[in-house]
């Protein structure tokens, strides 16, 4: 065998090593970091019984912070579908003085820590707030209410649609778009009939981050809601408050039911990143 040859099994030998060392630690990692606390949370959550499951969502607190949760998400999946599409539109098709500004803005919720936005959001809102007389004049209370805990969501969670949908708007171009209006439909009608249609996975999976943002949130939601049970409760606010408490069976059982839909919902953007990845192909 020559030198050179083997020279190349030994680089070839090393490369296998270290290919397999980071196997080991990726291993390592996602069994220590998140299958074994997972595990752990499954067995404290079943250990108590059926009848401590049934106790514990017949609960009007944890129902209502059941209930309280889906309206966030809802109002904030609904309201960041529209101007996420709105503002990636025109990122991608306007060339307009503040462009570079705007499309920085959009990241700016990944950069600052969720209780900076809480505290930001409270700054503005409570009395002697920017925003506080004119709310108070309407009659509106926004801090410790609803309308503040479903504002800090959506400033959060917006940027996963934009980012979703931005590079499909990039790829697409616009032929197809002018082709539409150059057989008479309007721009409205060239969007829903030509654009959305060909957006729609890279939406869809915008959309299905945001509702895992807008589920799990909890930093910016704990400084604007109050923490008021049976109010301004959300489930992960309930899930602090019976850890606190040492209520740690209801806090296990209610954390591995929005486990479970996390799990889900990574299932669902799994889906749509591959239907869009085909999209993109064609």
């Amino acid at each position: 065998m020559s030198v050179a040859t083997g020279a190349i099994l030994a680089g070839s030998r090393r490369r296998r090593l270290i290919r397999s060392g980071l196997l080991t630690l990726t291993i390592l990692y996602v069994a220590v970091l998140l299958l074994a606390p997972l595990l752990g949370i499954i067995w404290i959550a079943f250990r108590q019984g059926f009848a401590a499951m049934g106790a514990t969502f017949s609960d009007p607190q944890v129902q209502h912070a059941a209930f309280l949760t889906l309206t966030i998400t809802a109002v904030t999946v609904t309201v960041t579908a529209i101007f996420g599409v709105v503002v990636a539109w025109l990122l991608a098709r306007d060339n307009f003085r503040g462009r570079s500004l705007l499309d920085a803005l959009v990241d700016l919720p990944f950069a600052v820590s969720p209780i900076t936005v809480g505290v930001m959001a409270f700054l503005l809102f409570s009395p002697g707030g920017l925003f506080e007389p004119l709310f108070t004049s309407l009659g509106i209370q926004v801090l410790f209410a609803v309308p503040a805990m479903v504002l800090v969501t959506i400033f959060i969670s917006i940027p996963f649609v934009v980012r979703g949908v931005v590079p499909v708007l990039r790829e697409l171009g616009q032929d197809e778009e002018e082709a539409a209006r150059t057989l008479g439909a309007s721009s409205l009608q060239s969007f829903f009939r030509v654009t959305l249609p060909n957006i729609k996975w890279g939406l869809l999976y915008g959309v299905a981050l945001s509702t895992a943002r807008a589920l799990g949130e909890i930093g910016a939601v704990l400084i604007v809601s109050g923490q008021i049970q049976g109010q301004n409760e959300t489930l992960t606010l309930f899930i602090l408050r019976a850890i606190e408490e040492r209520q740690e069976p209801q806090a296990y059982l209610v954390a591995l039911s929005l486990a479970a839909v996390s799990i889900l919902i990574l299932t669902l953007i799994e889906f749509f990143k591959h239907r869009q990845a085909k999209e993109t192909a064609r």
